[in-house]
């Protein structure tokens, strides 16, 4: 992985959950200090941020990419704020020019949630290259899996990847000595062996989806969905091929029902989470793109492997 994104340091540890609130912890993050996050994400992102103490402030996303809007960060800035964390969420690539600008400029570190984003370029530049760590899921569904659970922090700092090397394994130095008090995250040598085998296949298998993704942009076109936009700068991931419908919740049930079956991601923003809402902080009194997007989003499936004969059939259902 460190080769892959050409940069020093690719630790390895036991998922992607782990990869945030270890990178957290290496910034120096904890009690009563604010990340400036999205809610339209998976939970973990929000979670890890709970997990050391922190709160995460929750902006709006935008509305084309379903990422982080770099216009809100400076709205919501206090003298807690130590850190942005861009989520490339589906495999989209974050402004990250912009949110890297704007962390410099008010000395903030940026921790990049490269859970669905692994391959994905912006400006030329790998996503996971630009901040000043990132953190990468090796859940089996994703578009660089394991069989089981796993992760990494990617950084070209020596310091932090040293604090995670000792972190994901009781606070150990070389000599077994515990230096702070860790945890044990370590990512399986079995699981390691397999992605390093799939490594070597991963540029092909994101080519097996980016056709994928365009098999359905160019089917659906005169469709009634909303179909993805890719960021101007940017080479999507294709980790999902998400569409918006205002009837979505029918529409799913009605495609169900012919055997194809969407996934929703994400239905529900952490900030209405009940264990989770409370925890939060919004930069307004409504993140409004984010819950119009929750209430409209739906996957198509997209998967390497995915035959000529299913994917005719998804496209002859989704196309009416």
């Amino acid at each position: 992985m460190a080769s892959y994104h050409r940069v020093r340091h690719a630790v390895g540890v036991a998922s992607g959950t782990d990869a945030l609130i270890l990178a957290l912890n290496a910034l120096g993050i904890g009690e009563g200090d604010e990340v400036i996050t999205v809610s339209h994400t998976a939970l973990a992102t929000v979670a890890a941020v709970l997990a050391v103490g922190a709160v995460p402030v929750c902006v709006d996303i935008e509305p084309d990419f379903y990422t982080l809007d770099p216009h809100h960060i400076e709205a919501v800035l206090s003298s807690k704020t130590k850190a942005i964390m861009p989520v490339h969420l589906y495999g989209q690539p974050c402004d990250m020019e912009a949110i890297c600008f704007l962390a410099k400029k008010h000395g903030l570190k940026v921790i990049e949630d490269c859970a669905q984003a692994v391959g994905a370029t912006y400006e030329g530049k790998k996503i996971g290259t630009w901040g000043d760590v990132a953190c990468m899921s090796f859940y089996p569904t994703k578009n660089l899996g394991a069989l089981g659970d796993g992760g990494a922090v990617l950084t070209q700092d020596d310091v932090i990847a040293d604090r995670i090397k000792r972190a994901r394994q009781y606070g150990w130095n070389q000599e077994r000595m515990g230096q702070e008090p860790g945890r044990v995250s370590r990512l399986d040598e079995m699981q390691a062996a397999i992605l390093s085998v799939k490594l070597h296949h991963f540029e092909e298998d994101q080519a097996e989806r980016r056709a994928l993704a365009s098999s359905y942009h160019e089917a659906l076109q005169a469709s009634c969905l909303r179909l993805p936009v890719v960021r101007e700068g940017g080479l999507h991931a294709w980790h999902l091929y998400v569409v918006q419908a205002s009837n979505r919740d029918a529409l799913r049930q009605t495609w169900s029902q012919q055997g194809v079956h969407a996934g929703v991601h994400y239905a529900l923003p952490a900030h209405h989470h009940p264990g989770y809402k409370q925890k939060i902080r919004l930069a307004q009194e409504a993140l409004v793109h984010t819950d119009k997007a929750a209430s409209r989003v739906l996957s198509l499936p997209l998967y390497t492997g995915l035959s000529d004969k299913d994917l005719a059939r998804v496209l002859t259902v989704v196309s009416h």
